[in-house]
């Protein structure tokens, strides 16, 4: 009990200096997290879908305009709840060395629930999972996951465990389940527990592919989009600039690059509507641009029906008197996607697009517009693949309304910034060894302070072989197997004026901090043997059994090498470019692909998070 009160207090010091001279008591924590949102596609982003709840939370408190995420799904959300690089805790792999989806953390990078345990919170887990271990086995005490049949249906009430039977399957929804579970827990909370602090992470599906929504909200956009991506895409860009959200001059689409993996079979299946390029929309056939302009209502429909359960949520803490008390942050896995796949329970082209039958992926082209005013797409490490929405809102805690933020912040800062407005001590041992310090550092600064100094020197990324480092406003990028590209982000943004050749030596030094950083995360991921395995554990009632997956599973001629031991002398170096097989799907001309086998997932292993899964006995061909 002393411990707690040390911590209160220490949180009530920190909380302090945030608001200056008022004193508010340590903050609950919900984490909202979408899944393949594009930077502008909310309201309050420059976006034209509906999002008055979101748009209210950042009305009432802060967005900040240099957020990052990591490129992807999985390791976004271990660098999340632990405050590492997800390479560093084996949850994606560097270069010539293992990890991924399917690894496990070790022991000592432990997620935020069990480091808030100390100050007495209870934590929930409404949503998407894609961590290693069990929920309830890491300081969760609710847990509703969405499993990978949820993954792949949104109308399927067997894709999430944790949740009562639906009473109508046929009404089922898995966003609404999200937000039915979220608002659950709160109410309990408030029921059984008013007396304790909360974390709540609610991690969405919405709006990962497939596109499905629910009918009424198609309906509404449906004519929206009939102007197209490359209307749409400018209109976003001008209320960013007006907004103050990124001001420098926007990136051009870029035409030939398509989806980051090639199934040519899943064209033929979507029929003659798709395309895998963001051709101008006045080059598309009449039929393609209704197909397209389909798809994106469908996508604004799944966004403005993930901002219906947000509002859900955010009405059931006024209710309990918690939302002043509450420190909320939303932001998404990633940027907008633009694969095209099909799986789950296949495509039919006859069914209503968007409903159960239909399997439909946003593309390149309407993730060109999402991501505006930005290059690339989710999976790549350009802004527009790692570039989130960051709305803060903490009415108690946080004087400024309405305001942005222009420091850099990341996913890794989640875990410090929560530890600091709680009081809890940054982890420095763990089962009697020391713990390294956190990749993540706190911004509670710069939410009192517009002007606060940036709390990294440097930001790091890595993942398929693309590659990036930020030291200050000076950005270093690569797509795997080319040559690094240099940009000065205080005036290109968007990363449209390459200055490698001009600054040979500024890249050489940007270069050897990347290497500086991708040693350290080797180092760290080969300290200790793998975790012990946690112990099986119950969602309200119900077994888990835990359904992990890998992209192995579904390219199984990439080979895994394993990581080195400590001691042993680091390899010898070859450039990142030489490490990684070609990319598919980018950077080549239409009708072109590395991989032309496409197959429906394997029923006896669920499919890895972006790929069809294939029979482990067949491989692409080459």
């Amino acid at each position: 009990m002393r411990c707690l009160w040390s911590a209160v207090i220490v949180g009530l010091v920190a909380t302090a200096a945030v608001m200056g001279s008022v004193t508010a008591a340590p903050p609950n924590v919900v984490v909202i997290l979408a899944d393949d949102l594009g930077f502008s596609d909310l309201g309050c982003q420059g976006g034209e879908i509906d999002t008055p709840n979101l748009d209210r939370l950042a009305a009432n408190g802060l967005r900040y305009t240099n957020a990052y995420n990591t490129a992807r799904c999985w390791p976004t959300r271990a660098a999340l709840l632990t405050g590492y690089y997800a390479q560093a805790i084996r949850r994606d792999a560097l270069p010539a060395g293992d990890g991924g989806v399917k690894a496990t953390r070790p022991g000592w990078a432990r997620l935020l629930p069990a480091l808030l345990e100390p100050a007495g919170y209870r934590s929930y887990h409404s949503g998407k999972w894609h961590v290693d271990g069990e929920p309830l086995a890491q300081g969760f005490q609710r847990s509703l996951d969405v499993n990978a049949t949820g993954q792949s249906n949104y109308f399927d009430p067997t894709g999430v465990s944790g949740a009562p039977a639906a009473d109508e399957p046929a009404d089922f929804y898995a966003t609404t389940a999200i937000g039915d579970h979220a608002v659950a827990c709160l109410v309990d909370h408030a029921r059984a527990h008013a007396a304790s602090p909360f974390f709540h992470y609610v991690a969405f599906t919405a709006p990962h592919f497939p596109l499905q929504a629910l009918p009424d909200l198609i309906a509404k956009y449906r004519g929206r989009y009939r102007a197209g991506w490359d209307e749409i895409r400018r209109a976003r860009i001008a209320r960013l600039q007006d907004y103050g959200i990124v001001t420098t001059p926007a990136a051009s689409i870029e035409r030939e690059v398509g989806p980051p993996y090639s199934f040519p079979e899943a064209l033929k299946i979507l029929g003659p509507g798709e395309v895998d390029r963001p051709l101008p929309w006045e080059a598309l056939t009449p039929e393609q641009r209704e197909f397209q302009a389909t798809k994106m209502a469908i996508h604004a429909a799944m966004v403005e029906g993930m901002d219906r359960e947000v509002g859900r949520i955010i009405g059931q803490l006024e209710a309990m008197n918690a939302l002043d008390d509450t420190l909320i942050l939303f932001l998404s896995d990633n940027g907008a996607s633009a694969e095209i796949m099909v799986r789950g329970e296949g495509h039919d082209r006859s069914a209503p697009p968007g409903s159960r039958k239909t399997f439909l992926c946003l593309g390149p082209g309407w993730s060109s517009c999402c991501n505006a005013p930005f290059r690339r797409h989710k999976t790549w490490v350009h802004e527009g693949g790692i570039a989130t929405p960051w709305i803060v809102h903490w009415p108690r805690g946080i004087s400024a309304r309405g305001e942005l933020r222009h420091q850099p912040v990341h996913v890794v800062d989640v875990v410090p910034t929560a530890l600091e407005l709680v009081g809890v001590p940054l982890p420095r041992e763990h089962d009697g060894a020391p713990v390294p310090p956190l990749h993540g550092r706190s911004f509670v600064k710069s939410l009192a302070r517009p002007v606060a100094p940036p709390a990294h020197d440097a930001l790091w990324w890595c993942h398929e072989g693309h590659r990036a480092v930020r030291v200050g406003d000076m950005k270093l990028v690569a797509v795997k197997q080319q040559p690094w590209e240099l940009y000065d982000l205080a005036t290109d943004r968007c990363e449209t004026n390459d200055l490698a050749a001009a600054r040979p030596q500024q890249v050489a030094a940007l270069e050897a901090e990347w290497n500086r950083m991708t040693d350290e995360c080797r180092a760290l991921s080969a300290s200790e043997a793998s975790a012990k395995p946690q112990a099986a554990a119950t969602i309200e009632g119900r077994s888990l059994v835990p359904l992990l997956c890998d992209a192995t599973a579904a390219w199984p001629d990439r080979p895994l090498v394993g990581g080195r031991a400590a001691g042993v002398p680091p390899p010898v170096r070859r450039s990142p470019a030489a490490t990684h097989a070609p990319e598919a799907g980018a950077m080549r001309p239409p009708g072109t692909a590395d991989s032309p086998v496409f197959l429906q997932p394997d029923a006896e292993e669920p499919a890895a998070d972006d790929k069809p899964a294939r029979p482990r006995a067949k491989k692409p061909a080459a």
